[in-house]
């Protein structure tokens, strides 16, 4: 291993430093590794293109896969995008922080070169407290997996620094990635939104949030699910209540007799039978 430092950020007491250290880096147009809530991810300062052609570089990708962009706080999506569909607030209010990124048409008077992206940008809040930590004090940052392209995503901030060594300058350690699965990618700069990539967010979570990214058939199948869940939860109350009320029948047949009331020891009909 090379003299770069891995910085144990798994103990929020002690983070401060490396966060410092991270904030630093970044502001001088520096690299930096951070963890995330699906795998480890290379950061550069957004809004510095000379850092962001660098993370480009140092993971051998070229300006025709630009990086997608990281924020710590829901509020930043009207600041980095325009024209965005009510549907999509309703999916980042349900899903974020978490593996959901949703492609957007970029504000025009923003001063950024994130590569070819024609006009759009790719955003997503992450659900790790690192991250978040890091990206409340930064601003946006463009963040891609940290590997070289066409290698495995890395999980751990040591496979990171075996693949990414000197390129990076600071490497933020938050123990193994919670999750091997990546975002799940939706494209909503078209008519209507699309999925681009399926990831830990099936298909089915984000159509029970807005039900017109299914097609018809598997609308029908999320309904018909509904449905079942439904009915299957009446069916459960309705047998509970029965149960209830056969139980109250049965102790009132029981404690009447001992009332003294002749009428009481009459025979009546079966406990709960009128209940659905």
């Amino acid at each position: 291993m090379s003299d770069v430092e891995l910085r144990d950020c798994t103990d929020a007491a002690e983070r401060g430093p490396h966060l410092d250290a991270a904030v630093e880096a970044l502001a001088s147009g520096a690299l930096v590794v951070l963890p995330t809530d699906t795998v480890y991810g290379i950061a550069a300062d957004a809004f510095t293109p000379k850092a962001v052609a660098a993370l480009l570089r140092a993971k051998g990708r070229g300006r025709q896969m630009p990086p997608p962009v990281l924020v710590g706080d829901l509020n930043t999506l009207d600041g980095l995008a325009t024209e965005i569909p009510e549907s999509v607030r309703e999916l980042v209010t349900e899903f974020w922080p978490g593996p959901l990124t949703v492609i957007l048409r970029a504000q025009p008077s923003l001063h950024w070169d994130l590569g070819d992206t024609n006009g759009t940008v790719a955003l997503r809040m992450p659900d790790d407290e690192i991250a978040l930590d890091l990206l409340r004090r930064t601003g946006p940052l463009a963040v891609s997996s940290a590997n070289k392209t066409g290698n495995p995503a890395a999980q751990t901030a040591a496979e990171a620094h075996d693949q990414l060594l000197r390129t990076v300058k600071v490497y933020l350690d938050g123990g193994p990635a919670r999750g091997s699965v990546p975002s799940t990618i939706v494209d909503a700069t078209g008519e209507s939104l699309r999925i681009v990539r399926e990831g830990a967010l099936s298909r089915e979570d984000l159509g029970a949030i807005v039900p017109e990214i299914l097609d018809d058939e598997e609308l029908a199948t999320v309904e018909a699910e509904v449905s079942d869940a439904v009915g299957s939860d009446a069916a459960e109350v309705s047998d509970a209540v029965g149960s209830d009320a056969a139980e109250s029948g049965d102790a009132v047949g029981s404690d009447e007799p001992e009332s003294g009331d002749a009428e009481a020891g009459r025979p009546q009909s079966e406990p709960g039978a009128a209940q659905p």
